[in-house]
């Protein structure tokens, strides 16, 4: 007897945002940091990682992290791995139970979910990332496990806003060659880039059915991690599985 099609197993996506509280870290980490990239103390960077798990009612080694490299590869898992995914900024997965974690400070953190296919993807897209294309890269990463765009529904999470993040004309339009709704004007009026205004143009242009903002912004709210306000500070997580 052939095995039922991924379409017709019991799945449901499931997605979280983190932020700073509840955790073990000390500052300038305080307190839930999640990355064990930024200098902070191991010990307290994996009992923060038990706790997540612990509270999404998983072991620790279902959740699956990344070393992010502001690139545009994409990874598909289907068992638990041990370590980061190597110089990683989109993970796949079919299997329920995987956790796919995505680490931000201000970059935007994408989480993708096909309920009709039971496949969903983590995404991290800063500007090059945007630049780059690794939004579209983790949607043909979910349809070679068939799934397809008019069926997935994305969440863009918490990020720098347009408002708060300034960078160089030329940055600016680098960025705008690929996606032009990412063009904006700062509050102070110098040239801005809106990441999550890009990739919503981008996922719409892809056939997305359904895109969800966070509007939160990192810069301006206290309970998220932000470099761009802080320098050396931590990681929350976007985190999406398949229960």
């Amino acid at each position: 007897m052939s095995s039922a099609p991924a379409a017709s197993r019991s799945v449901r996506p499931r997605r979280v945002v983190t932020d700073r509280r509840g955790g073990r870290s000390r500052s300038p980490y305080d307190s839930f940091n999640l990355g064990s990239h930024v200098g902070d103390d191991a010990a307290a960077v994996a009992a923060n990682r038990d706790r997540l798990a612990r509270e999404l009612g998983v072991a620790a080694d279902r959740l699956v992290w990344m070393d992010q490299v502001h690139g545009s590869r994409v990874a598909v898992v289907d068992a638990p791995v041990d370590g980061p995914l190597p110089e990683t900024d989109a993970v796949v997965t079919r299997t329920p139970g995987l956790v796919l974690c995505v680490l931000v400070a201000d970059c935007v953190p994408v989480l993708l979910a096909d309920p009709a296919g039971g496949v969903v993807a983590a995404v991290h897209a800063g500007r090059e990332g945007v630049r780059t294309g690794v939004v579209p890269a983790a949607l043909a990463g979910m349809a070679r496990l068939g799934s397809r765009p008019a069926d997935v529904t994305a969440l863009l999470g918490p990020a720098v806003c347009g408002a708060c993040y300034e960078v160089p004309r030329a940055m600016q339009a680098e960025v705008a060659r690929v996606a032009p709704a990412a063009a904006v004007r700062t509050r102070k009026g110098t040239p801005g880039l809106d990441l999550r205004a890009g990739l919503a143009e981008a996922l719409h242009g892809a056939g997305v059915g359904q895109v969800v903002h966070d509007p939160r912004c990192t810069v301006e709210e206290r309970w998220l991690y932000s470099h761009r306000r802080d320098g050396v500070t931590g990681r929350q997580a976007g985190v999406v599985w398949l229960s």
